[in-house]
């Protein structure tokens, strides 16, 4: 059987989204060098991108490379012939995630965007709204996001686009107001994501119906096997399948590490360690994307499972049968002259322990009490005392403000207007000062208790 491989290789992919002279090109390549020297430290397999737009939105981008020689070279050529006019932060990362996406396919890696930018987007919330949706698909393939806003400027129109951004991949925005700084807030990123312990929220892990067909784009099909490989399947370990027990069951491999699956048993692997769809999962040598048909899929499951999916749904049939041909609907029964004998209903005879029970009288019969009107004191402990009264019905509830009498003296009362809800203001909230550094949340101090900077 295979153990499942952990995920010890990162990428890190630098997108330069510099508009203005900020940030010189000299002090940009000298802190990226930094960053890669720092990094072969750690014993992570670690490899490197880039993306920078040119002029009229032409995108000059490499990835996967382990040498710092190719940021140098492209900095140098392209820097003069940047995008120097506006921000064009959503379609970088439209062609970064897609990079991801079509790399996901072959194997798994912590991928790692860093964004360095200075100047906020401009694009429409169309761009956003398109963005946060490929952001949700994007976490599930280990993909962390950070930006570092570089400028000297205390706020930005974006800051709480790029939170949104960052915090859904489980990163951070980083301010950078002194050029000196920069340096020292790029190193911060070096360590490992994956060093970290990070909960994942169990709504992290749910994938929504409506992304089947983008996940089935992804995943590739198993393939035939050649002439020379031996037909022995890596899951079961045998050359005949024993789910089916039958010769016909051929071997099928992964294109990508050459691990063999009987049908039966891809099947059965499949619905045991899916990515949220039963014929969709990675291959248990490699983290390759795979699928299988999912018609097959499902008769397998059927067949494992068949039986008590069947029997749960027979019972909650013959639950509602029962429920629907011996309970009358409640009517309204005179309690003088209720008979013990004459009610007695029989529950589900047949299927359950037979209950004798009593049909319940209307609900309409019972008098309800009127609660006594609970009393609040606005305005502290010396301030009115508001008696408010219940509202008899629930279809009131919604459609009428709340009525109040204003009792000033005992004896006496005068009522007031009714007062909607939503006139009533929240109380003031003291106002939150973040980190200008790593954005930690500081607290009756001006010294970061995180990173240790001076706000």
């Amino acid at each position: 059987m295979f153990k499942k491989k952990s995920v010890n290789s990162e990428e890190f992919i630098f997108y330069i989204d510099l508009v203005t002279g900020f940030l010189k090109k000299k002090n940009l390549i000298k802190s990226i060098s930094t960053f890669m020297k720092e990094k072969a430290n750690f014993i992570t397999q670690t490899s490197y991108g880039l993306l920078i737009f040119q002029k009229e939105d032409n995108p000059v981008t490499f990835y996967d490379e382990d040498n710092f020689e190719s940021f140098e070279t492209v900095l140098n050529e392209k820097w003069e012939t940047r995008e120097t006019e506006r921000s064009l932060f959503e379609n970088g990362l439209f062609e970064i995630l897609a990079y991801i996406f079509r790399k996901s396919r072959d194997a798994r890696k912590d991928y790692r965007i860093i964004i360095i930018s200075d100047t906020p987007s401009k694009l429409s919330d169309d761009y956003h709204n398109a963005l946060y949706d490929l952001l949700l698909k994007a976490k599930k393939f280990d993909t962390f996001i950070d930006v570092i806003r570089v400028g000297d400027q205390k706020f930005y129109d974006d800051d709480v686009k790029l939170k949104v951004v960052t915090s859904e991949t489980h990163g951070g925005v980083l301010y950078c107001n002194e050029v000196k700084s920069f340096l020292n807030i790029l190193t911060s990123l070096v360590q490992s994501r994956s060093e970290f312990n990070v909960v994942h929220p169990e709504s992290d892990n749910q994938i929504l119906d409506e992304d089947k067909i983008f996940y089935e784009k992804l995943a590739v099909d198993l393939i035939s096997l050649d002439p020379d490989d031996e037909e022995k399947c890596d899951i079961c370990e045998k050359e005949v399948c024993p789910i089916c027990t039958a010769y016909s069951d051929e071997i099928h491999k992964c294109f990508n590490c050459n691990a063999k699956y009987h049908a039966c048993c891809a099947a059965d692997y499949s619905i045991s360690n899916n990515i949220g769809f039963k014929h969709l999962f990675r291959c248990s040598q490699c983290d390759t994307l795979l699928k299988l048909d999912e018609d097959y899929v499902d008769m397998i499951y059927e067949e494992e499972h068949g039986e008590e999916v069947e029997q749960h749904i027979e019972y909650e049939e013959i639950i509602d049968s029962a429920v629907e041909e011996d309970i009358p609907e409640f009517q309204t029964i005179d309690e003088s002259t209720y008979n013990d004998e004459d009610q007695k209903i029989s529950i589900g005879e047949g299927l359950l322990s037979p209950g004798i029970l009593k049909s319940p009288p209307s609900l309409k019969n019972i008098q309800q009490e009127s609660p006594p009107p609970k009393k609040v004191r606005v305005g502290g402990f010396f301030g009115q005392e508001i008696d408010v009264k219940s509202i008899e019905s629930n279809e009131n509830l919604l459609s009428s403000a709340t009525e109040t009498i204003i009792s000033e003296a005992e004896g006496s009362t005068q009522v007031k207007e009714k007062i909607s809800i939503t006139k009533l203001k929240p109380p003031r909230r003291s106002t939150i000062k973040l980190c200008k550094i790593c954005g930690f949340t500081l607290r009756g101090t001006s010294n970061c208790p995180k990173c240790g900077f001076k706000n």
